[in-house]
């Protein structure tokens, strides 16, 4: 059972947290004002979640790099959280809203007049959208067992194991934002050409900035270890 304490803390961040999601939310949504409401809405939900998954991954790297970093730890389930609840809105609304839970649609046919039938237009997206609903599954997974009771239940090394898998979600996650980026919204012969999305150049900085976080930690851990070593130096006992 959490102590009080411990559980107003919490209350307190999910709170915080989940004002600054909205802030982000409001500045997604009136730097598209070319956009249809509802197109404009299915891609703040989608970036506000991306970019609470890549603020969660970046902690435990910052942290490893600077003691300054360490305070943000107590944060990391939080936004994690609400990175996932933004990943469900997000696929909720357009499976409702754009695909009609039409799940033909889902995997890319579309209804051709000129041949009278379905035909896959656009085999990535439903290839995009394929490897969308597995992040989601990993994303729900993850936060559902995001806590003191899920963390005790498992134990330590399995619950750590079951959460080295938010880089497989970032990853599944890159891949699917990258599609509707840089792919679906290109002129076809099919379809006219869509407003400039101007989130192209952040996500591909906020990624490999992560990722160059990541990989900054893992040699700097590699480089204590070897200093910790006891043949380091070329000593042996």
């Amino acid at each position: 059972m959490l102590k009080k304490p411990s559980l107003q803390r919490s209350i307190t961040q999910h709170t915080l947290i989940f004002l600054i999601s909205l802030a982000i939310l409001g500045l997604f949504w009136v730097s598209r004002r070319d956009w249809s409401p509802e197109h404009r809405w299915w891609r703040a939900t989608g970036d506000v979640s991306l970019v609470f998954l890549v603020l969660s991954l970046a902690i435990g790297p910052l942290a490893k790099l600077s003691n300054r970093f360490v305070q943000l730890n107590p944060w990391r389930r939080e936004i994690g959280i609400w990175s996932a609840v933004w990943a469900v809105v997000h696929t909720l609304t357009i499976l409702d809203g754009w695909l009609k839970w039409d799940w033909l649609r889902f995997m890319g046919f579309e209804f051709v007049q000129e041949i009278n039938r379905r035909a896959r237009t656009e085999p990535g997206f439903g290839l995009s959208n394929l490897i969308g609903m597995v992040a989601i599954v990993l994303v729900v997974v993850l936060a559902l067992t995001s806590s003191d009771a899920a963390l005790r239940r498992l134990g330590g090394n399995s619950w750590k194991y079951l959460h080295q898998s938010a880089n497989i979600v970032l990853f599944l996650s890159v891949l699917h934002t990258a599609y509707f980026l840089f792919i679906q919204y290109e002129p076809t012969f099919h379809r006219q050409p869509t407003p400039e999305n101007w989130f192209r150049l952040p996500f591909l900085l906020l990624v490999m900035i992560l990722w160059a976080l990541q990989l900054t930690s893992f040699f700097k851990e590699v480089q204590s270890k070897k200093r910790d070593s006891p043949s380091a130096g070329g000593k042996t006992a």
